[in-house]
């Protein structure tokens, strides 16, 4: 029996406001179905649909949402088809109306990057280090009730283990 069994789920989504916001309603589903915790997945999901829904939005072309659990580690992926405007963290002033959104993304993520994909696509993925007992085991999918809310890790942090996927381009880090 596999003892890190890996979860997958994918979906594709409309460019629109609508679209990010069944991305954060599939997403949070698909996470209580595989008893992990919504927080902070739920709002890194949120920001990278709403992100994929403006900036990377190419009418008639579908952005993908996708979840990947293994081990210890939930990879978070957001694919659109405007590979030429990759995202970047900006400085903003206190009566900046937008902008904030990567940096919530940095602030709520273990590490988060840009992966260039087949033109004209690119990626913009989070991992998030699962607590222990939140971590898929062995033997089951895992489903059951939601969790407590996910906090964050306070002092030095153990190394990660090596991502579902080696991500291609530039890749941040809060370590």
């Amino acid at each position: 029996m596999n003892e890190n069994p890996v979860r997958d789920f994918s979906v594709l989504l409309s460019p629109t406001p609508r679209g990010a916001r069944l991305a954060r309603l599939l997403a949070t589903e698909q996470l209580r179905a595989w008893g992990l915790p919504l927080a902070p997945a739920q709002h890194v999901v949120a920001e990278l649909a709403n992100n994929a829904s403006t900036h990377g939005r190419v009418p008639g072309r579908n952005f993908r949402l996708r979840l990947v659990a293994v081990g210890g580690t939930l990879r978070i992926e957001v694919t659109d088809t405007r590979g030429d405007r990759l995202p970047r963290l900006r400085a903003t002033g206190l009566t900046d109306e937008a902008g904030r959104g990567l940096a919530l993304v940095a602030a709520l993520a273990d590490r988060w990057g840009v992966a260039r994909d087949l033109p004209p696509r690119k990626t913009v993925w989070a991992e998030l280090a699962l607590p222990a007992r939140d971590a898929p085991g062995p033997g089951g999918s895992g489903s059951g009730p939601a969790r407590a809310p996910y906090e964050l890790p306070t002092g030095e942090k153990a190394p990660h283990q090596t991502p579902p996927f080696p991500p291609a381009g530039q890749t941040h880090s809060r370590e």
